[in-house]
């Protein structure tokens, strides 16, 4: 697979980002992608390893080890390296049916499982996938592919975020006429409005919902099932049901001083603001702002760097993200051995742009919140309610913040609670 020296010969390079300075100015997308030629020498870093564990998806600790989907990562790999695009295309997509986005907002499991990585870097598989599903569609490989035959039967995929979209996708291959029926006005559930946009943006989402209502699939929106869409229709019209809600009911705090002004679940806010973003370029003023605010995001996970990385585009006055666990070592400890993945400290996109604004990461480790204190200093109920900080084990006491928003995972699932 690859090229047998290559890791030897070549060392791991990823593209640069835009500059954080400047991408706090705008949604787009942070990520740039590197040149085909350079693409091809990183893919040749994949190393014959014999026993590839990069695309096992085990759960090794507790945390899942490889690609959970099982991609054929050396195989594509090997076939960048040769040039041979749309071959690796295919490979690709026989594990992946939506490479365009978990190329964008995956952790990349699979290069914490790299074997390359025993002996220096990681192969820059994301990257490299990425590249793949961008050049098929720029190529026009990425078509529309309707089934050769109809079964007859109908299926009804409620929800359509990831799970609901994928599921869609894979029935109507098979041959079923599938309607997919979605509560929100857009489709793709959290790939639409839990995923900030400079992560994903929208029309990444839009192009694939495209595709699949080329190939057959039909979307319904703004149609909750058991609301506004009663459940005979179901039994009536269709012949299988497929549940494929999210978790969209937040992981509360309950703690004194909860129902405050000022503290927001992080769904909130970040759907709110995508909304709106789609809806007027923010101009309705139809979401939670943190502008001219100073800003506490509870929980150190994903979703509290989105929320990080919204508010410093507000242009917030600060920011804090508070951190229960203690700060990862920046190597790995004898207890957590490759192929695990490695548990080590990594600063994501909206810790790189607070410390380009305030200068240090704003994240603040092994502190929780005991209880939120108000303040009587506003009198309009229309204020948002200023939240003393005084009231958390954190270094920075007595400091006022207007907006905490709140961010909470169960730590032992790789999904999260909004």
């Amino acid at each position: 697979m690859g090229k047998p020296t290559g890791f030897l010969e070549c060392q791991r390079v990823l593209p640069s980002d835009r500059d954080p300075l400047e991408r706090i100015k705008d949604w787009n997308e942070i990520h740039k992608q590197l040149a085909e030629e350079d693409l091809r020498k990183q893919a040749s870093r994949c190393m014959d390893c014999g026993t590839p564990f990069c695309h096992t998806g085990m759960v090794l600790n507790g945390v899942v080890s490889g690609c959970p989907n099982h991609n054929l990562i050396p195989e594509f790999n090997d076939l960048v390296y040769r040039g041979l695009w749309k071959g690796a295309l295919s490979r690709l997509l026989k594990m992946n049916n939506f490479p365009e986005f978990t190329c964008r907002v995956c952790p990349a499991l699979c290069e914490g499982a790299c074997t390359a990585g025993l002996a220096t870097e990681p192969v820059t598989t994301r990257n490299i996938e990425c590249a793949v599903i961008e050049k098929a569609y720029e190529k026009g490989w990425m078509s529309p592919r309707p089934p050769a035959r109809r079964t007859g039967k109908k299926v009804a995929v409620i929800g359509s975020g990831p799970s609901g979209l994928a599921c869609a996708d894979q029935l109507n291959k098979a041959g079923h006429l599938v309607t997919v029926i979605e509560r929100a006005d857009r489709i793709g559930g959290l790939l639409t409005y839990g995923i900030p946009n400079m992560k994903l943006e929208k029309w990444v989402v839009q192009r694939r919902v495209s595709l699949m209502e080329a190939e057959g699939v039909n979307f319904i929106t703004g149609k909750e099932v058991g609301r506004n869409y009663p459940v005979d229709m179901l039994l009536k019209n269709f012949d299988a049901v497929v549940l494929c809600t999210g978790a969209t009911k937040p992981r509360d705090l309950p703690v004194e001083g909860r129902n405050l002004k000022g503290i927001y679940f992080a769904v909130q806010f970040l759907s709110a603001n995508t909304k709106s973003l789609l809806d007027s370029n923010l101009a309705d003023g139809k979401f939670i702002s943190a502008e001219g605010k100073d800003v506490i995001v509870i929980g150190g996970g994903d979703t509290g760097t989105d929320c990080v990385g919204t508010a410093l585009r507000h242009k917030c006055k600060s920011v804090k993200q508070l951190e229960i666990m203690p700060m990862l070592p920046f190597e790995r400890r004898e207890d957590n051995p490759w192929p695990q993945f490695p548990r080590i400290y990594k600063i994501d996109y909206g810790q790189e742009e607070a410390a380009a604004i305030y200068g240090r990461d704003p994240r603040c480790y092994c502190v929780t919140a005991k209880r939120f204190a108000g303040d009587d200093i506003f009198k309009d109920p229309k204020d948002v309610g200023k939240l003393k900080s005084d009231k958390f084990d954190s270094p920075f006491l007595g400091k006022t913040t207007d907006v905490i928003v709140g961010k909470l995972s169960h730590t032992n699932h790789t999904f999260h609670y909004f």
